[in-house]
């Protein structure tokens, strides 16, 4: 599977398909499929899963365009991607209502909805651990709003008048979200909201601060490996409310449908493909088995995959007929 990496939002281009393509039949009117990537690793995690059923099950290429969220379903939208795995619902509702009443693209699957996004602190701020002698910091914090009790505590380095909240990284839409929520909440009158400038800043300041003890307070979601690494307490919220939320997101996230789309033409161009992916389904849970994989073992994404398939082949193997499942079983001795 190649994977090309773009830089620019406006930038998104259509790959050409190389490799090998002697399985693919005459008739396809289409050889690659290319699936987008917005760069987390349960996104590259389920392309894994889903590139090697349609490369060795159904005898296709495969391609992989990454960018933001933004260039990444610009790119589903007109064409130049096919499949997206991983299409956060309400974190893109605006431009995934336009996409989808504009007949751009078309939803298959929910992947799984049993996720939860928010900020949250290591327990251990809270509880403390015995283990490593770190002793309760904020035993009252439950909520985001008991923030406002201990900016000192999560004080920003180049800015002692007040704490730091991270935020998501630079270029998804949840960011920008998370600093509305953060203004909502009065928080930004004793707390500072930092974008890490990736998925892997975030991570490192998190595994840092986890590593070190110390107090941290951020955005991250779950599934990923990092929670499923870490100990870390999701700060509460009022209950969720459509309306509040919609206005400006000063309620608990809603559990959000995490969906499979493909590009309006796929279907035609690859019925079957298609056919599999209404049937890709999973959870949080196989999500986070995959992701724990991945940082247990320093492992890739694909690798993960691999692994993954071989361990719940009950699961993958009810998404795909008989024969593309032997087939897609031969490749994974």
């Amino acid at each position: 599977m190649k994977k090309v990496y773009l830089l620019l939002v406006i930038s998104l281009i259509v790959l050409v398909g190389c490799g090998n393509t002697e399985n693919v039949s005459e008739d396809k009117t289409i050889e690659t499929i290319v699936f987008g990537d917005a760069q987390w690793d349960s996104f590259a995690f389920h392309n894994s899963v889903a590139s090697t059923i349609v490369e060795h099950g159904y005898g296709y290429d495969t391609e992989v365009i990454s960018g933001s969220t933004a260039a990444t379903f610009q790119g589903l939208r007109e064409g130049d991607i096919n499949v997206y795995m991983e299409l956060w619902v309400d974190n893109l509702q605006e431009i995934y209502d336009e996409g989808t009443e504009a007949g751009d693209i078309e939803t298959v699957s929910i992947n799984y909805d049993d996720n939860e996004q928010g900020l949250y602190v290591p327990t251990y701020v809270i509880e403390g651990d015995s283990e490593r002698g770190i002793e309760p910091m904020a035993p009252d914090l439950r909520s985001i709003e008991d923030l406002k009790d201990y900016p000192e505590l999560f004080q920003d380095a180049e800015d002692s008048s007040k704490g730091r909240i991270i935020g998501g990284p630079t270029g998804w839409v949840v960011s920008e979200q998370m600093e509305t929520k953060i203004e909502t909440y009065g928080l930004d009158e004793m707390y500072n909201y930092f974008y890490p400038g990736s998925e892997a800043g975030l991570i490192t300041s998190l595994a840092d601060a986890y590593e070190s003890g110390e107090a941290w307070v951020g955005y991250y979601w779950s599934p990923t490996g990092i929670t499923a690494k870490y100990d870390l307490t999701l700060l509460e919220e009022p209950e969720y409310d459509k309306e509040i939320f919609q206005k400006n997101y000063g309620t608990a996230f809603p559990p959000v449908d995490v969906v499979i789309a493909v590009h309006k033409d796929l279907p035609d161009q690859a019925p079957e493909v298609v056919e599999f992916l209404s049937n890709y389904q999973t959870s949080n849970a196989l999500t986070e088995d995959a992701l724990r994989y991945i940082v247990e073992n320093d492992a890739s994404p694909e690798e993960a995959a691999h692994w993954w398939m071989g361990e719940h082949e009950d699961v993958w193997i009810n998404w795909v007929p008989e024969d593309v499942a032997e087939k897609v079983m031969n490749f994974l001795k």
